[in-house]
């Protein structure tokens, strides 16, 4: 009788024996399945982080028994201390687990490329046919709901950040900040960052608040990646293979940052939202809210590649597709492209498209190369992971630049003429009722937005109807 064949030392078994019996090892989950999976995620991931790792710990941890509930947030945490979309990092974390580099990249490659591709498609329709009134109808009604998903973010993320008096400090001086004196978000990020870094030094209990995602609560049985599964050789810290990333993810980065310039200079605008982008990618603690500031003061106030109002339009785009909020910034990449005619004033889609492929490759390159070199370093402990009291802080911080963004995002819509034009009262009234459909009815973001742009759609065309 022909030995049984056992598992490539650097891929996972699971169990699907009850518990009281001895485990009986199956085929590991081969690349193709996974591959299969993570397409699939790329494309049923709405609801923003909270809802995408919702969806991964319910198909991974509770169905498919991939992960552990406790490895699962142990991975979860160490994204929540990076800058970035901690679901997109998550996901390339457990790809990385399961089937070394290439699954990595091609679990966090297939949580952005199915958004990518739809907004690029959604943008030049928005640029192209924009002023259609069928069109604009369905923006005029989505505009004051995505002032009340902002108002709402403030609220979520303040009800887990805002602990104690303290943090409520930190949040209004940094709403002071950015609303009175235009601070740069970088200063505030930092600003925040040792203020948590050296409080914790006296008052540990005020600001070491990290996590927020609770303890794990039951088993779902045996897992391919349990509690007491050994780390795989690959998932192993070695200093070689450290250096060996850093120094692929550098040379990547300086190849295409090279190779715009080189083609563009230093001014072109490619080269300026690459080098834009990559400052953004560094800075998107607490999320994407959280850079929408930085991203606003940047694109619209700076270099003016889109204004306000198509900011606020990019948002409401990036809000109904899926993969990590943040490929908003795909949004602004296209318009900035399309206006200021990177590939030709024939071709303002080309030039939009890769525009917002340049801006994606930026923003993400970061989170590959947080995940695959320190993976291994977090991989060689399971305990609570330490030195969250900066993060506490910014996140606090990042509660008040948030509200300081809705506050924006409300000027803009109630008051599309400024001040000294006319009030928009239908917009206040589609805003409050988003609002009350978010906070008292917890209604989902696609449905609010679809109500609203219903909404909007029908202010705009029945009027021409009934003439």
């Amino acid at each position: 009788m022909a030995k049984k064949r056992r598992p490539p030392t650097t891929e996972f078994c699971v169990s699907t024996s009850p518990p009281d019996e001895a485990p009986a090892p199956r085929q590991p989950v081969s690349f193709a399945e996974a591959f299969r999976f993570w397409l699939k995620l790329g494309f049923i991931s709405f609801g923003g982080p909270a809802g995408q790792i919702a969806i991964m710990h319910t198909e991974l941890v509770e169905r498919r028994r991939w992960i552990s509930e406790k490895r699962f947030l142990h991975a979860l945490n160490y994204c929540m201390l990076l800058p970035g979309p901690e679901a997109q990092q998550l996901a390339t974390y457990i790809g990385w687990l399961m089937h070394r580099t290439w699954g990595g990249i091609v679990a966090g490659a297939l949580f952005v490329l199915p958004s990518l591709f739809i907004l690029i498609a959604l943008s030049w329709v928005y640029m192209a046919y924009g002023h259609v009134p069928a069109v604009a109808g369905v923006f005029y009604g989505i505009k004051p709901a995505v002032t009340a998903l902002v108002l709402h973010a403030a609220h979520r993320i303040g009800t887990r950040a805002l602990k104690n008096r303290w943090m409520w400090g930190i949040a209004a001086a940094a709403f002071v900040a950015i609303f009175a004196f235009d601070t740069p978000f970088p200063a505030i990020v930092i600003g925040a960052g040792l203020i948590g870094h050296f409080g914790a030094r006296w008052a540990p209990g005020v600001f070491a608040l990290g996590g927020g995602h609770g303890k794990a609560a039951q088993g779902y049985g045996p897992a391919l990646i349990d509690d007491d599964t050994p780390t795989p050789a690959h998932a192993r810290f070695m200093r070689a293979r450290l250096a060996k990333v850093l120094a692929v993810g550098l040379a990547l980065w300086a190849l295409a940052m090279g190779g715009l310039v080189a083609a563009l200079g230093w001014q072109g605008t490619l080269s300026q939202m690459g080098w834009f982008f990559t400052k953004a990618a560094l800075l998107t603690f607490g999320g994407a809210y959280a850079v929408l500031p930085y991203v606003y003061q940047g694109a619209v106030e700076q270099h003016h590649w889109l204004d306000g109002a198509q900011m606020i339009d990019g948002l409401a785009l990036g809000e109904t597709t899926p993969g990590p909020l943040i490929m908003v910034v795909a949004f602004v990449g296209f318009v900035g492209g399309w206006l200021q005619q990177v590939a030709g004033a024939g071709a303002p889609f080309v030039g939009g498209a890769v525009a917002a492929t340049v801006v994606t490759f930026f923003t993400f390159l970061p989170s590959f190369v947080f995940i695959l070199a320190g993976g291994p370093l977090i991989e060689a402990t399971h305990g609570r992971l330490g030195f969250t009291a900066p993060l506490s802080a910014v996140t606090a911080a990042v509660v008040g630049v948030i509200l300081n963004l809705a506050l924006f995002f409300a000027y803009h819509v109630l008051w599309p003429q400024g001040f000294g034009g006319r009030f928009d009262v239908l917009s206040a009234v589609i805003a409050v009722a988003a609002a009350v459909a978010l906070f008292r009815f917890k209604v989902g973001v696609m449905p609010l937005l679809g109500a609203c742009a219903l909404v909007g759609l029908a202010v705009t065309l029945v009027p021409d109807l009934l003439r």
